[in-house]
Formats: C-alpha cells, structure tokens, sequence
C-alpha cells in the first residue's frame, strides 16, 4: 500500500507514512466549522466516535501525541506533585521535559522489564506528601505505555494492566494511557480498546503512526475531565479552526487502517527472524510482539545504519550497538523481500 514513488525502504518510524489517496479524498470531502467555537462538524464526529470507542464519555482533538500527553499531565496534576511511569517512557524520554516544565510535576521511574511495569512496582513507586513529614512530592498519577515503544513495541497483559489501575486507585493517584500505538496492542492481544482502557481515567490515541494520518490524536476521558482539558489546550496554543480537513484523515484511518495491523505484526515477526539468523544482529523474538523490530549489533550500529543507506535502507541506530526497524503501512511484502536480499548481501 505504498502509494507514492520511492526507490526507499525507510523503517525509521511509522509516522513517516503519507495519506494515501483514499484518505486525501476524504479530507477534499469534509465538512469543516471553527474547532474553536465548537461547531466543527467532523471534529465533533471524531471526538465522539474515539470516545464511545473506548468507553469513554468525551474527547478531544489535538495536533500531537505530545500535546495530548502534555495537556493530560496538566490536568491531572498541581505543581509539587510527582508522576510514576516506566523509565523509558515516552513523556519521560522524548517529549521535552514537559512534565517539568508545563507541569511543574517531578516523576518516579520504575526499572521494568521490556517497558511493561507491574503493580507492585508502581505501589513501591507512590509517594505521598502526607504523613512524610512534607518531604515526598505527592504521587498523583500513574502513567502506563500500551505498546511500550522503547519495550520493543511490548503489550501488556490485561490481568496486569487491571492490576496497575487499581493500585494506583487505592493510592489515590489518577491513571493515563500513552496510547500512542494502541491499535497495535489491541490487534495484537485481541482486546477490545474499550476493554482494555476500562479502568483508566484518560487515553491519549496517535493517528500520525501506524494509523496513516497526517496529523492529529484524540485524548479521552470523562466529561469533567475533558472540560478542563480543553482550557489547557488553549493555553499550550492548541485551539485551531477548521481542523475538520484532519479530522477525516482520522476517520478515514479507523475505518480502513485498523484491521490491516495485522500485516504489519506478520512483516515484523518475518523481518525479526531473518535478522536473527545473521551473526550481525541478536533479536529477542519474544519481545517482537507487533510492529518493532529492535536488534542488538555485533559491531557499531552506526556502521550497520550507514551501510543500509548506502542500499536504499533507511533506519535509526539507538545506540551503540542497537539498532530499530518499524513496520508500517508503507512498507510491502516486496520490500520485505528486498531488505531480505540486501541483509544477506551485507552481512549474511
């Protein structure tokens, strides 16, 4: 399902994937109004169907993953209060300290295995300013990762992901989703979104990755919650006006690629295989449960990113000796082929 001319397979990410016709049609198509003023008909349509999706009362539209994230945080947190989430997650790596600085919240990482934590982790994680002598911060949030990027795209089990919810309720902390790839998680267990986010307050779901869309996620939550939620986009400058345009990339997306996940778990598992029978690359296969592929190098993994360009193979090195491939809408069973045929070349 490429779509556009390339001589490129670029596993870089899956938010280098492009509208494919269909989804610019639909965007030529929409209805729009003034998100702003509230009466963007396909805004409303979308915010409305994500929330009934996952069983939730009310969403809102927003530019980023990141934003969605950050304004969730907000509104869950004062300043002085402290956030538990796994060490390699994505509000705590790669999305500007935003914790600190548009919070003013400090954040408790847990050592997990694979990006996934358990519920005893986050229980040891809460700190409580009450009863310290006001010396902790006070945990008031638990944020959990579902698929866990830097886990290698892990998922977690539900009975676990239950479990951490209701922890964290009984320490009186808010939960959050980063949701960034949800969809991947849940054709890859077989649980329905609805169910799987059921115990948490709040969901943050990325359009702009394995989805296909250009622009845009949707946060989730109770209607109260929402509520405050939209001041706080306005504060961070993201009300915008006729945002429909997007919107029915969106819509688009859910309604045509949803299901075809699964062709990106298949090529995943296929691509993760073949590289582990290379004495260049280690795989753990266990952790390749949807779209990522992450290997350990036998050699500078610069040199390995490097030697793949020179071949039309475009990938990120994570350090050292790490290497990530991501499957995505773009990428064919030809391509598989092909990168197949040059790993062999190169390091077989």
């Amino acid at each position: 399902m490429r779509e556009y001319s390339s001589d490129r397979i670029d596993f870089r990410s899956d938010t280098v994937t492009q509208p494919t016709a269909a989804m610019r049609e639909a965007m030529h198509r929409a209805s729009v109004g003034d998100d702003v003023l509230g009466d963007d008909p396909t805004v409303i349509e979308l915010q409305d169907r994500v929330a009934a999706m996952f069983g939730k009362e009310a969403g809102l539209f927003v530019a980023s993953g990141t934003m969605s994230n950050a304004i969730a945080l907000r509104t869950h947190t004062v300043p002085g209060d402290e956030i538990v989430c796994d060490k390699t997650a994505h509000i705590y790596r790669y999305e500007g300290g935003g914790y600190a600085a548009l919070c003013g919240a400090s954040i408790a990482l847990v050592d997990s295995e694979s990006g996934l934590m358990t519920p005893a982790q986050v229980r040891s994680a809460v700190r409580k300013a009450e009863g310290s002598g006001s010396h902790y911060p006070n945990g008031s949030l638990v944020c959990v990762e579902n698929t866990s990027n830097l886990g290698g795209g892990s998922c977690y089990e539900q009975e676990t992901f239950d479990e951490i919810a209701k922890v964290a309720k009984s320490l009186g902390c808010a939960t959050h989703i980063d949701g960034a790839r949800i969809f991947n998680a849940a054709i890859a267990t077989g649980v329905d979104v609805s169910r799987m986010c059921e115990h948490y307050d709040s969901v943050s779901i990325c359009f702009s990755k394995g989805l296909g869309a250009p622009v845009g996620s949707v946060l989730v939550g109770s209607s109260a919650f929402i509520a405050r939620a939209h001041r706080w986009r306005k504060m961070f400058g993201g009300g915008w006006r006729q945002a429909g345009l997007l919107a029915a990339a969106c819509l688009h997306a859910l309604d045509n690629h949803v299901e075809r996940l699964i062709d990106d778990h298949h090529r995943a598992q296929r691509i993760a295989k073949m590289l582990n029978d290379l004495p260049m690359f280690t795989v753990d296969l266990s952790t390749v449960q949807t779209n990522m592929i992450y290997a350990e190098t036998n050699g500078p993994a610069s040199e390995v990113v490097e030697k793949y360009a020179r071949h039309g193979v475009d990938m990120f090195d994570l350090s050292a000796n790490r290497i990530r491939v991501v499957v995505h809408l773009h990428i064919t069973d030809e391509d598989v082929d092909r990168f197949e045929a040059i790993s062999h070349e190169l390091f077989g």
